[in-house]
């Protein structure tokens, strides 16, 4: 008598976009990581696949492994065994009360790898991060302890070394995505840069310190959410916030809470995206460049319009492409040189795909796409498969295919959780033409883009 096949886990596997030998390899490594070994092969997932029983600790670490490959928690159950699932628990925001207390948090989420298994979907109660974003809002700054009894001595030399550092593994990131240097960026941070922080140097030194410290931080965010690590992403970009209370810098601190608001709105969390941004905004008024205030309203108006609030989406847009008109009128800092116009356009095509504005969202997302400097790998990426979602919005099917496949032959992108992502949901809006030649053809490069990329890892 032959077994019913497991479709849960068909299906699951199929949204991951992972092979049997892929996830078999994945299990092995996660088992690994607990001091366990596990002899999980392409043949047993088949069996699974095909109905046949799995021990619990088995199943326990194929969900982990799943969870980590989607963003988003899977249970065994979810997987169609046992029939089991555990709710998740809303995350603590975790503002840091004081600044040692940040340092302490900051430093035990350096020694926590980004491709760990992740235990849950990230949900974050409102009333913390309220609180949070009230903390921040009316702080006083710690301000700098200049010139304390140390056996060390810190100067702009350090700083520099610091800036030159994260301006090479952003570049790493912008290009690979997935997390690429995660590993050696945490090593770097918690060795060669936290421990400066508690030395002796000027006001002006420490200054510019612990600014170079909160960039090093928010890449160690961008680079744990780009790997689909949201929890670890989360909690480094609250803390980071921390750090930027302590110089009072404000302009950086909006830029964490953009960041935040972004995280939210992908995690479909709109509400909490629409203050976070505002938050920002509001935040940094009178303390930002035009530049920066363009991007802290781009970030609302992507909340707004994921929201599918028009009016106000619309309001938002107008604000960032007015604040972007004097984006040369003020001197920019260092870390805010990616933000160009390409940047603008690459976020404003999101808001006209989401608002399903469909003439609008084709020209914009080709004019991003056009202005996009190759050297930005993910980002060109993301717009290519924004164009596409907007070209199959248009009725251009055709079209849609071909600009996809190119994101997709890019290659580097792929690495990048956010971007697998993109190319899922494309998939799944263009769903009704599976019957079509030339959508099934793109589905199986879809399907060997995966697999290279299992064989690659």
């Amino acid at each position: 008598m032959s077994r019913e096949q497991n479709a849960q886990l068909i299906a699951v596997m199929a949204e991951a976009q992972v092979s049997n030998k892929g996830l078999a390899k994945r299990m092995q490594d996660a088992a690994a990581q607990r001091g366990t070994s596990l002899g999980t092969t392409h043949i047993a997932v088949q069996r699974w696949r095909d109905g046949s029983g799995i021990k619990p600790e088995t199943a326990a670490i194929m969900a982990d492994v799943l969870s980590a490959k989607l963003g988003r928690r899977v249970s065994p159950g979810d997987l169609g065994f046992f029939g089991h699932t555990r709710a998740s628990a809303p995350e603590p925001t975790g503002y840091p009360s004081t600044l040692p207390e940040a340092l302490d948090v900051l430093d035990g989420l350096a020694q926590e790898r980004a491709d760990a298994p992740t235990t849950g979907r990230l949900i974050v109660a409102d009333a913390d991060l309220s609180s949070a974003v009230l903390s921040w809002m009316i702080a006083r700054p710690d301000g700098i302890e200049a010139d304390r009894p140390a056996q060390q001595r810190v100067g702009m030399r350090d700083v520099r070394a610091i800036r030159d550092a994260a301006a090479t593994f952003m570049q790493l990131d912008f290009k690979y995505g997935g997390g690429h240097g995660h590993r050696a960026l945490r090593h770097y941070f918690r060795y060669e840069v936290l421990p400066l922080l508690s030395v002796s140097y000027s006001a002006k030194v420490g200054t510019a310190l612990f600014g170079a410290a909160a960039e090093v931080s928010q890449l160690l965010a961008w680079t744990a959410y780009d790997t689909g690590n949201h929890r670890l992403a989360h909690r480094y970009l609250t803390s980071t916030l921390r750090l930027s209370q302590v110089i009072d810098d404000r302009m950086f601190g909006a830029r964490i809470l953009g960041n935040l608001s972004h995280q939210a709105n992908y995690l479909g969390n709109h509400a909490q995206a629409i203050q976070l941004a505002r938050a920002a905004v509001e935040g940094a008024k009178g303390r930002a460049t035009p530049r920066a205030m363009a991007n802290y309203s781009a970030m609302e108006a992507r909340a707004l319009s994921n929201a599918g609030d028009r009016i106000a989406a619309t309001r938002a847009m107008n604000e960032a492409a007015r604040h972007f008109e004097r984006a040369d009128t003020a001197e920019d800092p260092a870390w805010l040189s990616y933000f160009d116009e390409a940047e603008l356009m690459g976020e404003l095509c999101h808001c006209f795909r989401d608002l399903k504005m469909r003439r609008e969202a084709v020209e914009q997302a080709q004019r991003a796409v056009d202005s996009t400097d190759p050297k930005y790998a993910r980002t060109l990426g993301f717009c290519r498969m924004v164009l596409a979602q907007s070209q199959l919005l248009n009725g251009e099917l055709e079209a849609a295919l071909t600009t996809a496949s190119l994101a997709i032959e890019a290659g580097d992108s792929l690495q990048s959780t956010r971007f697998q992502r993109y190319v899922t949901d494309f998939q799944r809006e263009a769903a009704a033409h599976s019957g079509s030649p030339t959508m099934v053809a793109f589905n199986e490069r879809v399907r060997d883009a995966f697999a290279r990329l299992d064989e690659d890892e």
